[in-house]
């Protein structure tokens, strides 16, 4: 039985730009253009442009909107006008279900940005406990389109087609029209450099794309973006981030408040906290060459003691990788990676292996 992948509304873009098009969570994607490292050096130097439409879009609109996420959230919803929350959306066990981003629209309107492989659990479990509060849950996912332009030249080049998005904040959202119809911008990010995601219903988006080929913006896909987001210390969800971990555990206990009144998963954390973590992701950086990878065993002192989650080849770093070992393995520690049947000698340091410049 042939498996139908989906494609996005770029999908017929990204490939008369020389997209080289694979498998990503059932989509149909461009892993690169031109070359990762040419792509990641655009990135990181001056701005690139990444087709990140399949990426979910989850409108609340109610009453009690604020007070819904409130109750699915760890961290504290921010409910000033167009501000954006990163939170983590956690089972009654206390484990991720998504990382995702909330956007104010209003007092009663949010737009939850959630990752593409968990759009439809996502909804699920949204819609799920919308029962008790008075709110509509809307999945338009399949509505829109979205180019994520990231870089130090990112969000002058964004000034050129939007003027006056360079004054938006960061984490916040701005409505938009543009080619004639409405639309978002938001500044977030998934790659440590500044920049914007600009959302377009579908029918307009490739007009978008081809504004900034125009403006010498390179075209970036899936393998520089990895690469990228593993320097700024990034979490992948269904890798370094599921639903066996806890935000603790992923490195991200910072999205945690316990002094909130409820939440779904916190008595669990509260019982998890107070008893400590076995494990803990942490990050390791090659000494001798090698390429880690997911999957790949982690020994110290020549004992196993945890598996890779995350692991690429770094133009700026050379072999880095994060994954979940004891959780008593410190910053300086020596390990060693287990790559084809060779163990390669690691440092475990600290994230994020670049530093963010926004």
């Amino acid at each position: 039985m042939t498996h139908t992948l989906r494609k996005t509304a770029l999908c017929a873009a990204c490939e008369k730009a020389g997209g080289k098009m694979v498998d990503f969570h059932g989509w149909l994607l461009p892993v690169q253009f031109d070359s990762i490292i040419a792509e990641h050096h655009a990135v990181r130097n001056a701005c690139g442009m990444f087709d990140v439409s399949h990426m979910g879009q989850i409108r609340i609109v109610g009453k009690e909107a604020l007070h819904l996420l409130q109750y699915v959230s760890c961290n504290i919803i921010k409910s000033g006008a167009n501000e954006g929350t990163y939170f983590h959306m956690l089972t009654e066990q206390g484990t991720i279900i998504d990382d995702a981003i909330a956007f104010c629209l209003g007092q009663e309107e949010f737009l939850v940005v959630v990752n593409a492989a968990c759009v439809d659990e996502d909804f699920a479990w949204l819609t799920k406990q919308a029962a008790a509060f008075k709110v509509t849950v809307t999945n338009e996912s399949d509505q829109w389109g979205m180019i994520a332009l990231q870089g130090p030249t990112a969000v002058g080049i964004a000034d050129k087609i939007l003027p006056g998005v360079i004054d938006l904040p960061r984490f916040h959202i701005k409505e938009i029209e543009l080619f004639g119809a409405k639309g978002y911008v938001t500044r977030t990010g998934y790659t440590g450099e500044d920049g914007v995601e600009i959302m377009l219903p579908n029918g307009q988006i490739e007009a978008l794309w081809n504004a900034l080929l125009k403006l010498g913006v390179k075209p970036c896909g899936l393998g520089a973006r990895d690469v990228l987001r593993l320097e700024a210390g990034y979490l992948l969800n269904g890798a370094d981030a599921n639903q066996t971990k806890t935000p603790y555990e992923a490195n991200c206990g910072w999205v945690v408040k316990l002094t909130k009144e409820n939440f779904i998963g916190k008595a669990a954390l509260e019982a998890k906290k107070a008893a400590g973590f076995k494990t803990k992701l942490k990050a390791f950086k090659l000494k001798t060459p090698g390429v880690p990878r997911e999957g790949c065993k982690v020994f110290y002192q020549g004992i196993e003691t945890g598996v890779l989650t995350s692991g690429t080849f770094s133009p700026l770093f050379k072999g880095i990788a994060v994954g979940y070992v004891a959780s008593e393995i410190a910053v300086g520690a020596e390990v060693e990676i287990e790559i084809h049947g060779r163990k390669v000698p690691a440092e475990v340091v600290k994230t994020p292996f670049y530093k963010n410049r926004v």
